[in-house]
Formats: structure tokens, C-alpha cells, sequence
């Protein structure tokens, strides 16, 4: 990334931190930071926010999801998948979830049949 255009997403993103301070940490702090950051490719910086949600609401199927995907983008394939089954528990209705996980599966599988990487999954 050039550097003109990735110091301002620095500077934003310690705004962003810098307010949270000056309050308590919600769920959707949180899950809007890590949008923020996976916009941005700051994927381990999308995945500590996307967990800290989660700590502050475990039952958050979005923040399941949206972790799985940083997961995954990352090639971290059994964290995203407990992760999209996790979601799936919590909301084994919504069709996104659904999407993205069979997406995945389709991907893990033939990834594991050609012995090469699945094709990456756009930011949630």
C-alpha cells in the first residue's frame, strides 16, 4: 500500500481507538472497527476487534461470521470454520451465513482436491 494513502488509515484508525477509550467498549464499537480494518486489509486488527465483540456478546452471529471471513482470508481454515458453525448456531436462518459458509466449504474442498489455496472471500 502506498504510504500516502496508508497513514491516513493509521490516523483514522487511532481516532477511531482514541474515542473508544472515552467510553465503554460496545459490541458495535467493536464491529465497527473491524469493518473499518478489513476495508482497510488490517485483518489481524479486524480479528482482535471482531473477538473483543464477542467477548462483550457471544451470541453475536455477525460477529461470528464476520470473523470467519477474517479467518479465512487469512488462511486460517479450522478457526473459520468453527467460527461460520459457530454463526450458523446462533442464526442458522440467515442466508448470508449460509452463503458464506458453503462458499467456504466449496473452496476448502477444492483446495483440498488440487492441493493449492481456495479462492479468497470478499470483506464482510
Amino acid at each position: 500500500m502506498r504510504a500516502d494513502v496508508k497513514l491516513p488509515a493509521v490516523v483514522s484508525l487511532a481516532a477511531i481507538l482514541l474515542a473508544g477509550c472515552c467510553s465503554p467498549s460496545r459490541t458495535v464499537d467493536q464491529m465497527t472497527i473491524g469493518l473499518w480494518a478489513s476495508r482497510q486489509q488490517l485483518w489481524d486488527e479486524a480479528i482482535y476487534r471482531w473477538r473483543r465483540a464477542l467477548e462483550a456478546d457471544p451470541r453475536s452471529a455477525a460477529a461470528h461470521n464476520n470473523l470467519a471471513v477474517a479467518y479465512e482470508t487469512k488462511g486460517l481454515w479450522e478457526e473459520a470454520r468453527k467460527a461460520y458453525e459457530a454463526a450458523l448456531a446462533l442464526a442458522p436462518q440467515n442466508s448470508l451465513i449460509q452463503s458464506n459458509f458453503s462458499r467456504f466449504k466449496q473452496n476448502l474442498e477444492g483446495r483440498e482436491s488440487r492441493g493449492a489455496e481456495p479462492a479468497k472471500k470478499k470483506n464482510p
